[in-house]
């Protein structure tokens, strides 16, 4: 059955205007609303593509078009909660480090949904291919734009050129996801500035042997 333009459909589903296999924006953020209130009414276990569907009132083809599975919608609904959240940029790279792991990893965890989402989609990545190249796919966005503050930091003087930014990045988000799989984010929150100083102490002073 081929879902084209909206018609009155007699289960009450609300149909929308389809415009194929690229996204309806007005349809993708009825779907994500309905995404987000499943995971805050069932949390992980009851997230499901038929669950959203229903609190979509939407039809699942339309659904598996756009996400070709629940961790893809999940990762979509978990970067929504991220977008919300500017990288920092305070002209100090143990500054701009610091609220980096704190708003955008351990801090934003902290007491919250997002950090329950994620685990989740660590977990399904170790036994899914799909969710696993989606889910690096995500991270090695965010890595390129924490690597880009450390770059600056070089350009400023506060670093040397050959100082290893991918390698600091990844000391910092290992240490935030170690906690996080370990369900120790509010205890590490008041880490925050001594595992950023422990990385640049080490990085920097590697420059120097």
């Amino acid at each position: 059955m081929d879902h084209k333009d909206s018609q009155a459909d007699p289960t009450g589903a609300v149909t929308r205007k389809s415009i194929g296999a690229r996204r309806n924006p007005a349809s993708q953020e009825a779907i994500l609303d309905a995404a987000e209130a499943v995971l805050k009414e069932g949390g992980v276990a009851g997230f499901s593509i038929e669950a959203v569907a229903k609190k979509a009132r939407a039809g699942k083809p339309t659904i598996y078009r756009w996400w070709p599975n629940r961790t893809a919608l999940m990762l979509d609904v978990y970067r929504r909660f991220k977008n919300e959240r500017p990288f920092p940029d305070t002209g100090s790279l143990r500054a701009d480090l610091v609220a980096f792991l704190d708003n955008q990893l351990l801090g934003f965890w902290h007491n919250s949904l997002a950090a329950t989402v994620y685990r989740a989609l660590i977990a399904e990545a170790q036994t899914d291919q799909a969710a696993a190249d989606a889910l690096y796919a995500y991270q090695e966005g965010r890595k390129a734009v924490v690597i880009e503050i450390i770059e600056k930091a070089k350009l400023r003087g506060e670093c040397a050129p050959e100082v290893n930014s991918e390698l600091i990045v990844d000391l910092i988000v290992s240490y935030a996801w170690h906690q996080l799989l370990l369900g120790r984010v509010e205890a590490a929150m008041g880490t925050i500035e001594a595992v950023v100083d422990s990385v640049l102490r080490g990085a920097l002073n590697s420059t120097t042997r």
